[in-house]
């Protein structure tokens, strides 16, 4: 595995620098102490410019090469998620109720390593502009940084970013060119019936019951409204209502999520399932809300780009260690919204087969930091060189 030489002599500060963020969550826009740490740090490795404050606490550091040449983004984010953790670690979070359940900790490691080498080596050309970015997790930092302008304020031509992967060996790239990750949008329907005693459910219009004909015809749309062959996911996830045996509520709520690659099937689904609502809910008496969300758009690889990063990684760890044509995936990602803004890659790192992203023993693998930070530095050198 040819994790470049400098980086791995880094291995035990990146190890500390890791340990440090997971210990120290943070949520949602509000990264500020994960910013500051990662603004010490940047000033220490001689960054020739930072901008903080972007996106509430995001952070943008620009390394100048040698000479003239691209501009390359590479993005990291730093948020935590609002879970309680149970790693049983001694860098466990310190704070009840936040954990680095997705390994943004290590994310922004890599970044960091990578950071520290290029400003110490500057073996390329043109300009690496170093994203930190908080809100991943909530409502798509990404999103914010792309409004705020920081692809034409440091003049980003290309966008790179890398995502831990507990379902892959330790050291294993995946990624593919075109859709990665899906659409994201969540659903919430509201349901107001008639409550009353459940001895006399003729005085009342039983919202529990709008609830499950609902809630069952909502698998329709997946099953008979698109092609069996188009990727859809619709998830009812919630259903809450009632508060005693013998009492028929005035309401309940249902909610969800949808994910979709196509457009077409995403404006599809969001018509069916107003229209099963505002179908169903008047023959069962109730009237309905139906409140749609969208959100992140999906995640579409650029195919030059694609193959560039992957024939980088494929240098530092072999060919056997590199998937090229990974399926799609139904998760989601507001590093979408940077892809839509410029040409780039979003590359899954195995960190080895351990608890999945979002579940509270999951942990960052330190091992993986090295590979992630070599294939950031690579990335510069070996793009900046060839342009």
């Amino acid at each position: 595995m040819a994790v470049v030489n400098r980086i791995a002599a880094y291995s035990d500060e990146m190890t500390g620098w890791r340990r440090h963020l997971h210990m120290h969550p943070e949520l949602s826009l509000e990264c500020h102490e994960t910013a500051a740490f990662v603004v010490e740090k940047l000033r220490a490795f001689g960054v020739d410019e930072i901008h903080e404050g972007i996106a509430t606490s995001g952070v943008v550091a620009v390394i100048e090469g040698n000479g003239s040449g691209p501009v390359t983004g590479l993005r990291a984010d730093m948020d935590a998620l609002p879970m309680q953790e149970e790693t049983g670690a001694e860098w466990a979070s310190t704070i009840p109720g936040r954990m680095h359940a997705c390994g943004h900790d290590g994310h922004t490691t890599m970044l960091l390593g990578a950071a520290k080498y290029l400003a110490e080596t500057r073996n390329f050309t043109g300009r690496a502009v170093l994203i930190f970015q908080p809100a991943e997790e909530s409502i798509g930092g990404g999103r914010i940084m792309v409004e705020e302008g920081i692809m034409d304020r440091f003049g980003v031509e290309e966008v790179y970013a890398l995502h831990t992967d507990s379902f892959a060996r330790l050291g294993e790239f995946r990624t593919c060119s075109g859709p990665i990750m899906a659409a994201v949008d969540d659903f919430e329907i509201h349901l107001t019936g008639v409550g009353g005693h459940a001895a006399y459910p003729h005085e009342c219009r039983d919202p529990v019951q709008a609830a499950l004909g609902i809630g069952t015809a909502l698998q329709t749309i997946t099953a008979r409204n698109v092609n069996p062959l188009e990727p859809l996911v619709v998830s009812l996830t919630q259903v809450h209502t009632g508060s005693a045996t013998n009492i028929v509520p005035e309401k309940a709520y249902l909610a969800g999520t949808v994910r979709s690659f196509s457009p077409q099937v995403r404006d599809m689904v969001e018509a069916r399932l107003h229209e099963i609502v505002a179908g169903l809910a008047p023959g069962y008496g109730v009237t309905a809300r139906v409140d749609y969300n969208r959100s992140y758009p999906p995640t579409v690889n650029h195919a030059a780009q694609t193959e560039t990063a992957a024939g980088i990684a494929r240098e530092i760890v072999g060919e056997e260690q590199v998937v090229a044509d990974l399926a799609p995936e139904m998760g989601a990602e507001d590093f979408s919204y940077m892809l839509e803004a410029r040409p780039g890659a979003f590359l899954f790192l195995g960190q080895g087969i351990g608890p999945s992203p979002h579940h509270p023993e999951f942990d960052f693998n330190d091992a993986a930091a090295p590979i992630g930070a070599s294939f950031f530095a690579r990335l510069i050198e070996t793009r900046h060189a060839r342009a």
